[in-house]
């Protein structure tokens, strides 16, 4: 197997466990959020995390690569920062909101970096580049939803 090979698995890997983070992130914030308009929007975005699990999971087995099967440390103690935030906070909504946009921020960056492989097979950079955009897209609706907390 190429040094690329196992490069673009590893970073595929780190973007899977991510997708594992913030899928498990929506989960908590939906059942923890008081507005319907949020709950909604969180659970949404868990099944869309979801989803681009499966597709990056699809993309390292055609690379031969074995995928994560768990989240991040990192995201384990964000997901326990948003409940703690939760717990404590006069604005609960308000608080889970603004670690959402934090984090889906976050990811951007991280796809973008993963964008900029110079030599990413046009299958991943698709599959990037229309995950990305579309939480660049759930970055416009979250703002939105500012307004209701």
């Amino acid at each position: 197997m190429s040094d690329y090979t196992d490069k673009l698995g590893n970073r595929l890997n780190d973007l899977l466990e991510k997708n594992y983070d913030a899928e498990e992130g929506f989960k908590k914030a939906s059942e923890n959020a008081k507005h319907a308009g949020l709950k909604s929007y969180f659970s949404n975005k868990a099944k869309e995390r979801y989803n681009y699990g499966h597709e990056l999971k699809s993309e390292l087995k055609n690379f031969g690569q074995e995928p994560d099967k768990g989240g991040s440390v990192t995201g384990a103690a964000h997901r326990t920062w948003m409940e703690v935030k939760s717990w404590f906070s006069t604005d609960d909504d308000e608080a889970m909101l603004e670690e959402a946009i934090r984090g889906e921020k976050a990811s951007v960056d991280e796809y973008n970096e993963v964008l900029k492989e110079t030599a990413l097979p046009t299958s991943t950079q698709q599959v990037l580049e229309r995950q990305k955009n579309a939480i660049e897209h759930g970055l416009t609706n979250i703002k939105r939803l500012e307004d209701l907390s």
